[in-house]
């Protein structure tokens, strides 16, 4: 019988499991032992019990890190595992990111009912998603169609399609890829056009504050440049006060020592957009998504909450 060395918590579902599996392969041969001493726990958040309404009805993003980050500060887990654009921009005073892996493909895929582009969708086309961001920027670019709220898993979100009870949903590219369904999209959405969540793509880590332990176990799978991408990008974030309520989207993209940002918020509908761009040093990655959302305050006349 193997001996653990430690416990890896996470979500119960396919794409969850799909990232925990990664991070728990890097760490297993970083560590030179077998898998099976890393054991997986599935813990479910009040998140994946709540389908039938918006987040921002219940909470927002802590609802998917919150049993979590309680079976960490138990010490039942010893690290927890997260898309990095679920994770809220508090977390509990207890609970640290520890870093994340090399970030995937950071784009949005547009899957639409017969292989129909977002463009070619008739007048009055019923759109999919949980995303405030997608469904904005959906309307900004399409704004007769309707949106509708679209919750579950990858699968489940593809099958609604498929059965013609929505006409095209939006699905982060990175998942789709993790799950081995990337050649179920329609369209890979350009960047400039379809600006990503922010920690689109990443696969965090988070463990107990003071776990040197820990810090060093993942030390040599960690990734500096996408660590610096989403310093900026949760930066942005916390000075808007982000989360489910309000369509934010931003993303870092480091380039040798420099680190490119574009950050977004719009109104709900897609009428309005606000937009920042910055470039500078990425040691100063924490100041660049500050100053861009500063920016973008200044610009609102009526804050954040105005644009809900």
């Amino acid at each position: 019988m193997t001996t653990a060395i430690l416990t890896i918590g996470t979500r119960g579902s396919p794409l969850a499991l799909a990232q925990t599996h990664e991070l728990r392969r890097l760490l297993a041969a970083a560590l030179g032992a077998p898998e099976e001493a890393l054991p997986i726990e599935i813990i479910r958040t009040t998140g994946d019990m709540i389908q039938d309404r918006p987040l921002a009805e219940s909470g927002g993003k802590g609802l998917f890190t919150r049993e979590l980050d309680l079976a960490l500060a138990e010490g039942r887990i010893d690290l927890a595992v997260h898309s990095s654009k679920d994770l809220p921009t508090h977390l509990p005073p207890e609970i640290a990111i520890a870093g994340f892996l090399p970030r995937e493909d950071v784009r949005d895929a547009w899957i639409g009912r017969g292989g129909a582009g977002l463009a070619e969708l008739p007048q009055g086309s019923v759109v999919g998603t949980a995303s405030l961001r997608r469904g904005a920027q959906v309307k900004r670019l399409r704004p007769d169609v309707s949106i509708t709220l679209l919750r579950g898993n990858v699968e489940t979100r593809l099958r609604k399609v498929e059965s013609g009870e929505v006409d095209g949903t939006l699905l982060a590219l990175a998942g789709l890829k993790r799950l081995g369904l990337a050649d179920r999209a329609t369209a890979i959405l350009p960047i400039d056009d379809f600006l990503p969540a922010a920690g689109q793509g990443a696969i965090a880590v988070t463990k107990r504050v003071g776990d040197a332990r820990m810090r060093d176990a993942l030390a040599p799978i960690l990734d500096a440049a996408t660590g610096a991408a989403l310093v900026a990008e949760r930066a942005f974030l916390t000075v808007l006060d982000g989360s489910c309520r309000t369509p934010i989207a931003a993303h870092a993209r480091l380039d040798g020592e420099t680190l490119d940002f574009h950050g977004l918020v719009l109104r709900a509908d897609g009428s309005e957009v606000y937009e920042a761009r910055r470039r500078g040093s990425a040691v100063d990655a924490a100041l660049i998504g500050d100053d861009a959302a500063n920016e973008i305050l200044l610009r609102l006349p009526h804050g954040v909450a105005g644009l809900s």
